[in-house]
């Protein structure tokens, strides 16, 4: 016994027009139109800070470039079928191999200063410093003495 099934053929939808991130689009041409004319005031204006207005030109137009990178990269077309194997992890056993390796891995990055659950001053074998006195002194050498167990 075999049944059929009719599967409808995905549609890409089309973007008329300057695509899916038209924010990203209309705030890039307004950085690029401001700083083309910031400069141009600074070239054409006869002002006395003109390399100011050159500058900040400059700078305008750089920034724009970031609004461009959102825009060409909020307009890549990803079929469907690459995105359902991302990695290329579809068992659980490796899903779960990488799982455990990164929590370890991670788990060393955060805590650099323990050895197996102890800390390094416990693997020196160094008796913890508790309830000793210190004594603290200010610029002006009056001593004040302290206890470890008053802080607690």
């Amino acid at each position: 016994m075999s049944t059929c099934v009719q599967v409808e053929p995905v549609m890409e939808t089309r973007y008329g027009g300057v695509g899916r991130c038209k924010c990203s689009f209309w705030f890039a041409v307004a950085h690029d139109i401001l700083g083309v004319f910031i400069m141009l005031v600074g070239v054409f204006g006869g002002l006395v800070i003109h390399d100011l207005f050159i500058y900040a030109g400059a700078i305008v137009i750089f920034f724009s470039l970031i609004w461009w990178v959102f825009w060409y990269s909020g307009n890549i077309d990803v079929p469907p079928e690459e995105l359902e194997d991302d990695v290329g992890l579809k068992s659980r056993g490796l899903r779960r191999v990488v799982r455990r390796m990164s929590s370890r891995l991670s788990g060393g990055i955060r805590n650099p200063f323990k050895k197996n659950g102890r800390s390094v001053r416990e693997s020196n074998n160094r008796p913890p410093h508790t309830g000793t006195d210190v004594s603290l002194s200010t610029i002006y050498d009056s001593a004040m003495a302290s206890s470890s167990k008053e802080l607690v």
